[in-house]
């Protein structure tokens, strides 16, 4: 049996950044905080925090930490119908792409969160490997472009974002005033989100190519925006987050004709009690998000 005070220690060192704050928020001395980690480690055997350059959670640690997010969700559950046991603060981590983050998510989970009182941990991943972190047992759920469901986890299907290769009009025309082709492709400077960011791999081989490409490496979706925008190059922008620009003429296609479709699923544990539940149903009825 876990000694959940020993785990608490750790969940609050890790929320506050260090041991001295984690004690005045516990009501404990910085060293009664300290023992009950070495308590902690001594018992798995193994350490659940590294304490410099920076005060961050080991692998074992954050599985352990996952672990508490999901018994403290039910424990609300449980306080909802055993109105005398005091209800916890609950902090549920959540992987998910920034272009969800930057775009619709806020709007989707906003009043759910102030009427459940859940605080959120925000993990930014690409949509194509969020759910490693599941996996490796990181976060309490996530979201992203993969169908097939963690063990113990359950899948759901939320809503399919449009993504469009945009770019600022002077830069079509400089790169691609014959179009798109073979050559144009392999000289003009894209924008991507990250190493692990497959998009514009996705749309280069709807389009036919699979060579390689310059690009820029932008992991922000309001930068991503900025950079084409200033005609540093073209890249895939969801057009619900970009229809203003659109709109005003500010960025382009360079292939009307082509879209990129993403579906995205949202992955729980099953054990996640009735908030996860109703989470899920909030993220089901905001999966209108589909530009139209």
């Amino acid at each position: 049996m876990i000694d959940y005070k020993l785990l608490e220690a750790l969940a609050t060192v890790i929320e506050c950044g260090g041991f001295e704050r984690a004690g005045l928020a516990l009501g404990l001395s910085q060293s009664a905080i300290s023992q009950r980690i070495r308590t902690l480690e001594i018992r798995l055997g193994q350490p659940v925090l590294v304490r410099s350059p920076v005060l961050r959670a080991t692998p074992a640690g954050q599985r352990l930490l996952n672990h508490v997010q999901q018994v403290q969700l039910l424990e609300r559950d449980l306080a909802k119908s055993i109105p005398a046991l005091s209800e916890p603060a609950a902090r549920l981590r959540i992987a998910l792409n920034a272009d969800s983050l930057a775009t619709w998510w806020a709007t989707a989970v906003g009043s759910f969160c102030a009427d459940e009182g859940l605080l959120l941990d925000l993990v930014v991943e690409d949509q194509d490997i969020g759910l490693r972190r599941m996996r490796e047992g990181d976060v309490a759920a996530c979201l992203c472009s993969s169908p097939q469901p963690v063990a113990g986890a359950r899948c759901v299907p939320i809503g399919t974002m449009t993504y469009l290769p945009l770019a600022a009009p002077e830069y079509v025309s400089r790169y691609f005033a014959e179009g798109l082709n073979e050559t144009s492709l392999q000289t003009a400077p894209a924008i991507v989100f990250g190493p692990n960011d497959q998009l514009q791999h996705r749309f280069l081989a709807q389009c036919g190519y699979h060579g390689s490409f310059p690009h820029h490496l932008c992991p922000s979706s309001e930068g991503f925006v900025k950079l084409a925008l200033a005609g540093m190059g073209y890249g895939m922008i969801p057009e619900m987050q970009a229809r203003p620009e659109i709109t005003a003429g500010h960025l382009i296609s360079i292939a009307p004709e082509q879209t990129l479709q993403v579906q995205l699923y949202w992955h729980f544990w099953r054990h996640g009690g009735g908030v996860m539940d109703r989470l899920t149903q909030a993220l089901q009825r905001a999966g209108t998000f589909q530009a139209s």
